[in-house]
């Protein structure tokens, strides 16, 4: 368990230093259809990852940690995002994020990411209930919502609301996980993009999503996660916590 801490925690700092350093932004007009197959992505990219299992944290618990999430960019109309030059691969997104448990159920939590050499930032919040304890033989069942707003980005006003439904069993001190919902995502034209583009529409989207994770609890308070999504791209996260 040592070693699969220690994996995760590089794992971790290597994918924060994958993303060359690239500010969004736009020099040039785009098409309605291209504005929207990227607004699609860049939501899906920037809701909200709630990387935790669906059983409730409890009246006296928390959850406080480190993560990242690898999000694929390949597609060719993404380099308009990037004034004219060619996307990176991938973004990594670090984030920090906080969770806490309270009475019926319930747990709320909060995120932000800075990513570095760039003008992307993010903060989100979320909010669960727990439908289903979970039993010696019955799994946990939660039902979420969340919140994220993109900052800092002068050409784009991305904003995304999620609503999902997972469900899990822990095993010793694995507990793997899955779940699904639908991400609603609220793109507006905004800064140079509007001067140049002055008859692109806002775009509002719902798009479908589906995820499956697995935390590990190799010592007391600490939590390692890996976490993949599909919606339109893979999405892959890591995270690192203490806790209980």
């Amino acid at each position: 368990m040592k070693r699969f801490f220690l994996a995760m925690i590089a794992a971790i700092a290597l994918m924060t230093g994958v993303a060359e350093a690239a500010d969004i932004g736009f020099i040039s007009p785009i098409a309605q259809s291209t504005f929207r197959s990227l607004s699609k992505e860049a939501g899906m990219g920037l809701a909200y990852r709630y990387a935790a299992p669906p059983e409730s944290l409890g009246i006296t618990g928390f959850d406080a940690g480190v993560g990242v999430s690898l999000i694929d960019v390949g597609s060719s109309y993404w380099s308009a995002a990037f004034k004219g030059h060619s996307a990176p691969d991938y973004i990594t997104l670090p984030t920090l994020r906080l969770r806490k448990g309270l009475p019926f159920g319930i747990d709320v939590g909060a995120m932000y990411a800075d990513v570095s050499n760039t003008n992307i930032r993010l903060y989100g919040a979320e909010l669960s209930k727990e439908l289903l304890d979970e039993g010696t033989v019955s799994p946990a069942l939660s039902l979420r919502a969340s919140y994220t707003k993109l900052d800092g980005v002068d050409d784009l006003d991305i904003q995304t609301v999620g609503i999902d439904a997972a469900i899990g069993k822990s095993l010793l001190i694995v507990t793997p996980y899955l779940g699904g919902g639908m991400v609603w995502i609220d793109s507006r034209v905004s800064g140079n993009l509007k001067t140049l583009a002055p008859t692109l529409e806002n775009e509002r989207i719902w798009q479908p999503r589906l995820f499956a994770g697995v935390e590990v609890k190799p010592l007391p308070m600490v939590r390692l996660l890996g976490e993949v999504e599909y919606a339109l791209r893979p999405i892959y996260t890591l995270k690192v916590a203490i806790g209980f």
